[in-house]
């Protein structure tokens, strides 16, 4: 009988900053405005390094973070509509 696959899970935070990434922003991708300052490019070496670590993203989602660390999510139905440059991510990985 064979064994069924265990998973483990990571939920996080994670804030798009382009300032903090510029360099690899700028090598990958030819902005001919400037960076800009929230694109969600700037993940990519927090998720790579998260990658190499086993993650495996299963779901990301903008959000608002509270103070609380609870997250507004706009209504679809009242039609309001806010920017954010964070996003909340869950990641899974087989369970050893």
């Amino acid at each position: 009988m064979s064994q069924r696959q265990r998973w483990e899970y990571l939920t996080t935070f994670l804030k798009a900053d382009a300032r903090r990434e510029e360099g690899f922003l700028r090598e990958r991708w030819d902005w001919k405005e400037g960076v800009p300052k929230f694109t969600p490019e700037s993940l990519i070496p927090e998720l790579d390094a998260l990658g190499d670590q086993g993650w495996e993203m299963v779901h990301i989602q903008p959000v608002h973070k509270g103070d609380n660390a609870d997250m507004l999510i706009e209504d679809a139905g009242s039609g309001s509509r806010a920017w954010s440059n964070a996003y909340f991510c869950l990641f899974k990985r087989p369970k050893l």
